[in-house]
């Protein structure tokens, strides 16, 4: 018998999970044949079998999480040799994010007695997440009936899995890497032309303000203590799914046609819902565009993503009472928000591509 395991994902992705099983046990395939469909924090990725064989044993159902280098496939004895088989490429330059590690709940580290234990066991409630009330920090039997009653009228516990569990996992990692700071502003937009693309617009904008402040558009390892200015813009665009949240990235934005960042776009996002996304149409991206006021909300604190320097959000277009031309009038503004790394962005350097950023934004087209 030979197995064949998990292969290298990509980005040095450790694990994945089994979304679904193409054949059986007993089946004989041939090279290059779809073996199964896994879920990383990208996308849903196709694994083909490494060679012709008659297929042994099957490791894993869906659901289950398989690390990277564990048995995915054991074939009969008649089996070919293993072609080495990698799915995805790693040279991106990206830094890849620490994996996600546990906060500090309030029942850890408590005292707890036998009897208290058994009672949270019967309950069924998970002592790290009791606060304890008790004398010198001991959890009480009156603080597990107490979480019992509050964990009465939620759902049960369901462990995170795919892009929800990449996204706790990535946000962890940029929380604790990341010094973040802020800034905002409104665009009068009342004089767009009606039909207006707002997230091109946006993306046109934010072009022209890396052109004119190139210290957002960087990549910087803190590991090494090295920042790298990157010419082209390839600009992340937050899709929001059912799933969770996926960052396409829209390639060379300054040099492209509006109607070819539109297509282009709508292709990404497509895919992107879809889950069908190829690997590489998520990787190495200089900058972040997110358009949550399609959703709602006017400003955010948004989080960057290492080894990015900064990311744009636009809250939701309304019309706003404003002075114009020494007169009270109303119009409609779109608010931004800008974040930056403040480890290598100065906050003059922010504020100047914010100002080229209303600028564009609210300029005649």
């Amino acid at each position: 018998m030979r197995q064949f395991t998990l292969p290298d994902l990509g980005e040095g992705l450790e694990e994945a999970e089994i979304v679904t099983w193409y054949v059986n046990e007993g089946d004989h395939v041939v090279t290059d044949q779809p073996l199964v469909s896994v879920e990383t924090d990208k996308a849903v990725v196709e694994i083909p079998a490494p060679s012709s064989g008659r297929i042994a044993r099957l490791f894993g159902a869906k659901g289950d999480i398989v690390k990277v280098g564990a048995p995915l496939v054991e074939f009969a004895e008649d089996a070919g040799q293993d072609t080495g088989t990698i799915v995805g490429e790693l040279d991106t330059g990206e830094q890849r994010p620490a994996p996600a590690t546990a906060s500090p709940l309030s029942g850890q580290g408590a005292q707890v007695f036998p009897a208290v234990r058994a009672l949270a066991r019967k309950l069924d409630v998970a002592l790290d997440l009791v606060e304890a009330t008790g004398p010198g920090g001991t959890i009480t039997r009156a603080d597990v009936e107490r979480a019992a009653k509050r964990m009465s009228h939620s759902g049960p516990a369901e462990p995170l899995r795919g892009l929800r569990r990449a996204m706790a996992q990535r946000m962890t990692a940029a929380h604790a890497e990341i010094v973040p700071a802020t800034v905002t502003d409104e665009a009068d937009i009342d004089d767009w032309r009606q039909g207006e693309d707002v997230t091109i617009r946006l993306a046109r904008a934010i072009a022209a303000a890396c052109k004119a402040e190139p210290a957002l558009n960087a990549w910087y390892h803190s590991g090494t203590g090295e920042r790298r200015l990157i010419e082209r813009i390839d600009l992340g665009i937050a899709v929001d799914t059912g799933g969770g949240l996926i960052v396409p990235v829209l390639r060379n934005v300054a040099e492209r046609s509006v109607s070819d960042l539109r297509a282009g776009l709508d292709r990404l996002r497509a895919d992107a819902i879809a889950r069908a996304i190829p690997p590489e149409e998520l990787r190495g991206a200089t900058i972040t565009l997110s358009n949550f006021g399609m959703i709602g909300g006017r400003f955010a604190n948004l989080i960057i993503v290492p080894p990015q320097t900064a990311i744009v959000g636009a809250g939701r277009i309304s019309e706003r009472v404003v002075a114009l031309r020494g007169q009270v009038a109303v119009r409609r503004t779109l608010p931004l928000s800008l974040t930056f790394d403040h480890r290598v962005v100065t906050g003059g350097e922010a504020a100047r591509f914010l100002v080229v950023l209303k600028s564009d934004v609210e300029r005649i087209s």
